[in-house]
């Protein structure tokens, strides 16, 4: 019994300190915290789930147990070098990404689903002969995976919490994608430690203001940068 009382406790807790944090964008370290129960994909320690589960990013089996506080870095990370050298451009991707952010920040899910939609068929008509081999079929994994996620959202207006579901999918194939091939913009990696249990609340932004889309003027301001490009 008083292990349930603590754990209830120390949730209210996140929660009341989430919400002082709304009227002001913050860049502070995010803590969350995890369980032994809990494990990680050896490849992308953000994603986390049961042992044995496959990875949503790359499909390896989550391996490594999460048994410690994790802490955001005080000092925000600086992304290294994209992997790919091509003159490859996300950029259309990128735009109709954050217009999605910003609806679904907005709490507007009509919005939401036309930028959504935008990003489908830019993903469908953007040509990829200038990516190298090596990185070909992980881009066409990622904007497969991308264009389904768009395409949920895109048809499921009026149904907001379903779209934030998926545009958390959505970011992390974009946040793949910047990875790989990088973007001519200054862009953040930020995250709510409230969002699904800590688990998938990732989001990419153009600014440094924390909009958070996974609650909109619920927690607004709830997050922090982790990222920058």
């Amino acid at each position: 019994m008083k292990k349930i009382i603590l754990t209830v406790m120390i949730m209210a807790m996140t929660v009341v300190s989430c919400k002082k944090n709304e009227g002001s964008s913050t860049t502070e370290p995010v803590t969350t915290e995890s369980s032994s129960e809990v494990y990680s994909c050896p490849m992308h320690p953000e994603v986390h789930g049961k042992q044995g589960e496959a990875c949503s990013v790359c499909g390896m089996e989550l391996t490594e147990p999460v048994t410690q506080v994790a802490t955001a870095p005080e000092e925000v990370k600086t992304q290294a070098e994209p992997l790919s050298k091509s003159s490859f451009s996300i950029e259309g991707i990128l735009n109709n990404y954050l217009k999605v952010k910003d609806a679904l920040a907005n709490d507007n899910s009509k919005e939401a689903a036309n930028a959504a939609k935008d990003l489908n068929a830019t993903l469908k008509d953007l040509k990829s002969d200038k990516i190298e081999t090596e990185f070909k079929k992980v881009y066409a994994d990622l904007a497969d995976d991308a264009k389904e996620h768009a395409e949920q959202i895109g048809d499921n207006s009026g149904k907001i919490d379903s779209q934030r579901e998926h545009f958390a999918m959505l970011s992390k194939d974009v946040n793949e994608l910047i990875k790989i091939f990088g973007t001519d913009r200054k862009i953040y990696r930020d995250y709510c430690p409230m969002y699904d249990q800590g688990k998938s609340g990732y989001w990419i932004s153009e600014t440094k203001e924390i909009k958070n889309p996974y609650y909109g003027s619920e927690m607004l301001t709830c997050g922090g940068i982790t990222n920058e490009w």
